[in-house]
């Protein structure tokens, strides 16, 4: 029989299985967000948690099915946060300019740690790099609806933007938000440190009225492609 951790010694089974659970939910959104959701075994991820096989099986069955309680609890609570700031967006003396308000409610939720603190953020990013059916499918369930709402208030704060060019430039705010939570460490090599989005305030200082520059912008007349253009020369 595997011993017990100290802090599970003289617990009662319902409270240490748990806590066991807890270790293991830990572990694995930890080594995810290290290494992947494929590098990454699920032996491994119990090893980790101080957990055997079979509270593993117990909990989870699957490593498909512990990625989705990972994910799952921090989503929910990020996609909750994002709809209530969303709400409270209104133009008013006092307050940011509206667009400011709409983009700060999304990106805030998950870059501030609230919800998972760094691990999570690097596990999100590396699940949309990654982009595998599960991990697309749990991006879905959980956010389409809060996004779709996102994109409904910026579509209503910019009435005369088309929508191909709002959709657009959503694009690259998830691109921003994206590569900030990656935290490749490239900015600050280039700059020594001068630039630094691995602290959330800095960053946000910055996204925030950068992407709303971006958004204010006139629509982009896009060019036909050049291929596409001698192709029909004659």
């Amino acid at each position: 029989m595997t011993a017990l951790p100290v802090e599970d010694a003289g617990v009662a089974p319902e409270t240490r299985g748990g806590a066991t659970r807890q270790r293991i939910l830990d572990a694995a959104e930890r080594l995810f967000s290290e290494h992947g959701i494929n590098g990454v075994s699920l032996r491994t991820i119990t090893a980790e948690a101080g957990a055997n096989s079979a509270a593993a099986n117990y909990h989870f069955g699957t490593k498909k099915n512990l990625l989705d309680a990972v994910f799952e609890r921090h989503a929910t609570g990020m996609a909750e946060e994002r709809e209530t700031l969303l709400a409270d967006c209104r133009a008013a003396p006092g307050r940011p300019p509206l667009l400011e308000q709409i983009i700060s409610a999304f990106l805030e939720p998950g870059m501030r740690g609230r919800h998972g603190g760094a691990p999570f953020a690097r596990l999100r990013a590396r699940m949309l790099a990654e982009s595998s059916e599960q991990t697309r499918e749990l991006y879905a369930i959980h956010f389409n609806d809060s996004s779709g709402r996102f994109l409904e208030a910026l579509g209503n704060a910019l009435p005369d933007l088309p929508a191909h060019d709002l959709h657009w430039r959503f694009h690259m705010l998830l691109g921003a938000m994206v590569y900030t939570l990656a935290k490749p460490g490239r900015i600050q090599i280039l700059t020594e440190d001068a630039c630094d989005p691995s602290d959330p305030d800095q960053a946000l200082d910055y996204l925030v009225p950068m992407l709303a520059q971006m958004f204010c912008g006139p629509p982009i007349a896009v060019a036909a492609n050049p291929v596409e253009m001698l192709r029909t020369v004659k």
